[in-house]
């Protein structure tokens, strides 16, 4: 008895060469290979497909709803200051006429290179002109409560066109704007101010500012 349970635990116990690497065959390495190869390729097909779902829900917005925009220079402070980061907003513009007081980020009609953010003083249709430094609209002085830097330059009357606007930066002692590259018509704005992400004292949404002698 005792030499037939030898036997049988002999039998169960893998052979030497069962546990020897080198019985594995090339082709054993090649599947091996295949199989890492496969799981890398399909590693590789889950990082694209979410970088171009990504890109598809990144891009519409990127290019027709938002975008960022860093303010360069002094010619709205107090109410914006160099290298603040703004989101403008660009799709409301296709829904609603443009409003007084708005903040808008337009191309430079003499340099359209280059991007020029300022507030909507003037509408298509109105007269402005500028006396001792104070914007009138069909002779009616236009109340500015964010004006901290004025200036006491004088303007002489000027009628907009259809689809063109007025506009002046808030420190009007140091803004090229309207005074100086004439009315900015609609073809050349891209957007208004409408969220501050930096910085973070500063974070928010603006209020176009109310009027109360001229309309808005």
């Amino acid at each position: 008895m005792e030499e037939d349970k030898n036997k049988e635990q002999d039998n169960l116990a893998p052979e030497k060469n069962d546990m020897d690497m080198s019985n594995f065959s090339e082709n054993d390495e090649e599947g091996l290979v295949f199989s890492w190869l496969k799981k890398f390729g399909i590693l590789i097909f889950e990082v694209v497909k979410v970088v171009l779902i990504s890109l598809a829900i990144i891009l519409p917005i990127r290019l027709f709803l938002v975008q960022p925009f860093y303010v360069e220079g002094a010619s709205m402070e107090p109410s914006f200051y160099q290298n603040e980061y703004l989101i403008i907003d660009e799709i409301s513009y296709r829904f609603h006429e443009k409003q007084r007081g708005e903040v808008i980020i337009f191309k430079n009609p003499k340099n359209t290179s280059a991007y020029f953010i300022k507030r909507i003083i003037g509408l298509p249709g109105e007269t402005v002109s500028i006396e001792d430094g104070v914007p009138f609209i069909n002779g009616e002085p236009l109340d500015e409560p964010y004006i901290e830097h004025s200036s006491a330059d004088t303007h002489e009357p000027i009628t907009l066109g259809d689809n063109e606007y007025f506009v002046m930066g808030d420190n009007r002692s140091n803004s090229l704007d309207s005074r100086a590259i004439g009315p900015v018509n609609d073809s050349y704005i891209i957007g208004r101010a409408w969220f501050r992400g930096w910085p973070l004292d500063r974070v928010g949404t603006f209020n176009v500012p109310a009027y109360d002698n001229i309309s808005q």
